[in-house]
């Protein structure tokens, strides 16, 4: 009996040390697996394909935004990293069933992740409740916040460039590559949030209109005002 016992125990402690970390742009699951600790890519255990890939796209975006590990990221992005990170936890908790501790790559904080209980009423009706409770998507306001947001960033970006062009050409697409690689990982993990989607699809669209004027400013016949 005591050897089950030890057994159990070591079982216990062996599921509880499961973690979920982002290293370098992939997910990794860290474990000890009774002589050692091992990393194990989540691709190798019997995992729903879209799990696996959604664990790594998550690893992919925080490496961009947090290159280096607890490195402090304000505002929306480090929350969404964070947000995302725990919902991923949480399915592969429940589909490893057993209790994930999760290591935020933003705060580096430690939290375990139970798995999901499985409640006596069926999967359907679950889904049928959550249907009602859906708002429907408010096209008109979020496609006001769009054009607004896409004229901001238009004129803003375009107004930079054109100043920039002026002394260098070279300078102007330096400051607009390093405009879009700031702004990409914030309107990438935006795309999904039921409100900032509308902002993240208005900060894309002005990036594009600014380049297109600029570009279209370049290929355009220099005019010239005549003297008398």
């Amino acid at each position: 009996m005591s050897t089950v016992d030890q057994a159990g125990a070591d079982r216990s402690s062996e599921e509880t040390s499961v973690q979920l970390h982002a290293r370098a742009g992939r997910a990794v699951l860290v474990g000890h697996d009774g002589n050692q600790m091992r990393e194990v890519d989540p691709r190798s255990l019997a995992l729903p394909s879209d799990l696996t890939a959604a664990l790594h796209e998550w690893a992919e975006v925080a490496h961009a935004l947090v290159p280096n590990d607890h490195e402090p990221v304000g505002g929306t992005a480090g929350d969404l990293v964070t947000r995302r990170g725990r919902q991923l936890a949480g399915r592969l908790a429940t589909e490893l069933g057993l209790p994930i501790a999760y290591a935020d790559p933003v705060s580096g904080e430690v939290v375990e992740v139970e798995p999901s209980v499985a409640t006596e009423e069926p999967v359907e009706e679950d889904f049928a409740d959550d249907l009602p409770v859906r708002e429907p998507t408010p096209w008109a306001t979020g496609l006001t916040v769009t054009v607004v947001v896409a004229g901001m960033v238009a004129v803003a970006v375009a107004s930079l460039s054109f100043a920039l062009a002026q002394a260098s050409l070279w300078l102007a697409v330096i400051a607009n590559v390093v405009v879009i690689g700031g702004l990409s990982p914030s309107v990438w993990l935006a795309r999904d949030v039921p409100v900032w989607r509308w902002v993240a699809l208005g900060v894309a669209s002005g990036l594009v209109l600014a380049w297109a004027a600029l570009l279209l400013s370049l290929l355009g016949p220099a005019t010239t005002v005549p003297t008398s």
